[in-house]
Parts: structure tokens; sequence; C-alpha cells
């Protein structure tokens, strides 16, 4: 069993959760199907990576190959959330505002054009950077917490230490 894909899967699920009621604060209307889509905030991306990673950092160690490899990864990811995939996403709706208007002009005029209609592109890709980071403290939080729940011991060194002087 490996608990640490398992907490960045519940990190990815909590963060698309929360989505949810963001939204409906943000904008007061409610998107339940927001759980399904990319983008917005906070970065699910970011969440289950930083998850990952300060799971590993907490069990095996901030000077291991398993946290050199999850952190550079983990930066990795969120840098691409809040870039690449934020301009992809900037450009799509350039793309989408275009084509409504190449198609007010083809109805306003009589010229025949047959061409299936395209899907409307996504536009919620990337992530702004408030909600990579966002998503990041949400990992991290995730990430401790479930280093704490999954200990076979759950009780502290400082714990035992106190109560055995008693």
């Amino acid at each position: 069993m490996n608990k640490g894909v398992y907490i960045a899967l519940i990190s990815i699920g909590l963060a698309q959760a929360l989505k949810i009621p963001i939204y409906f604060i943000k904008e007061r209307k409610w998107k339940p199907n927001l759980f399904f889509q990319t983008g917005g905030m906070p970065s699910s991306h970011s969440a289950g990576v930083t998850s990952l990673t300060t799971f590993i950092a907490l069990k095996r160690g901030i000077p291991t190959i398993d946290f050199a490899l999850s952190f550079i990864y983990g930066l990795i990811v969120m840098y691409d959330a809040q870039g690449i995939r934020r301009q992809t996403g900037e450009l799509t709706l350039k793309v989408n505002d275009m084509n409504e208007l190449i198609q007010k002009v083809h109805h306003k005029e009589n010229v025949q054009y047959r061409e299936k209609a395209p899907k409307k592109l996504k536009e919620m890709l990337g992530h702004d950077p408030e909600e990579v980071i966002g998503g990041a403290i949400l990992g991290m939080i995730t990430g401790t917490f479930g280093y704490f729940f999954t200990k076979k011991d759950r009780k502290s060194k400082a714990f035992q230490v106190r109560f055995r002087r008693k």
C-alpha cells in the first residue's frame, strides 16, 4: 500500500471539491460540474504534488533522492499549471471569441458556408499564480495530516518521554 499516492489523490479530490464552494462565494453561482474541470482555485495539480512532496519530506527526510525527485517534479507541474497551461487557456479565450465573431459575420451575410461547428474549446485550462499557491498550501496541509494519520505509532517522542518520567 503506497500511502503517498493515496494522500496525493485525496489532496487532488479535496482541491477539486473546494473549487465548488469557492466559486460560489466569488460568483454567487452553484456549479457542481467544476469538480470535473481543470483550472480554478485551488490548483489540484499543485495540491497533489505538494502533498506528496510534504509526505515524503516528513516520512523519508529532505536529503533523500525521493524528496529531490518529488520536489523537482512538483516545481515543473506547478510551473506548467500557471505558465504554459494558463497561456493556452488565454489563447483559447481569443479563439472562442473569434469563432463567435465569425459566426456573427456569417449570419449577417447571405454566404453559403457549410462547415461542421467545432466544439467550443475549454477556457479554464491553467491557473493564476494565487491558485497555484492555494493548491500548494492545501497540499502541504494534506501531506502533513496524511503523514501523522498514517504513522504506526501516532504518539510523538516528546509525548512518550513526558509520560515515562511520571
